[in-house]
């Protein structure tokens, strides 16, 4: 990806940070993904106060991705104020790998601190497709 490309994702990741509903945690994050076609979905995350409903950053990028029928992605920009950046948790990062198994992340937190890592080394043995049982024919009617 461009210099130009990333700083677009990070600009995007932390404007729709501003916009995260967090009022339990506190903890704000912001995300974008980039598409192969070059379109940039952001997502942040939404908390609720039973905690369960609450939702990613990460998969609301995803979500919104998908409703807009691009699912190709190509990196992802997540920002936290955390030291060292936070990582996308688990259920984020198994909902990544259903699209692209091995997709580079940025990850960077506000005072500019900035890892890069792959989906691949944050779950290195993801549940794919390809754990499940195989179809069974239908029968004939």
């Amino acid at each position: 990806m461009k210099d130009d490309q990333e700083r677009a994702l990070l600009e995007a990741a932390r404007a729709v940070r501003a916009n995260a509903h967090a009022p339990y945690s506190g903890f704000r994050v912001g995300a974008a993904l980039r598409t192969g076609d070059g379109n940039v979905f952001a997502g942040c995350n939404v908390e609720n106060v039973t905690y369960g409903l609450t939702v990613c950053a990460e998969r609301n990028a995803v979500a919104s991705a998908v409703a807009a029928g691009d699912t190709e992605f190509v990196a992802l920009v997540v920002v936290t104020d955390a030291r060292p950046p936070a990582a996308p948790c688990g259920a984020c990062r198994q909902t990544l790998v259903e699209f692209v198994p091995d997709l580079p992340i940025l990850l960077v937190n506000l005072d500019g601190e900035s890892r890069r890592v792959r989906l691949t080394d944050l779950l290195p043995q993801p549940f794919t497709p390809r754990d499940l049982p195989p179809k069974a024919a239908p029968k004939d009617e």
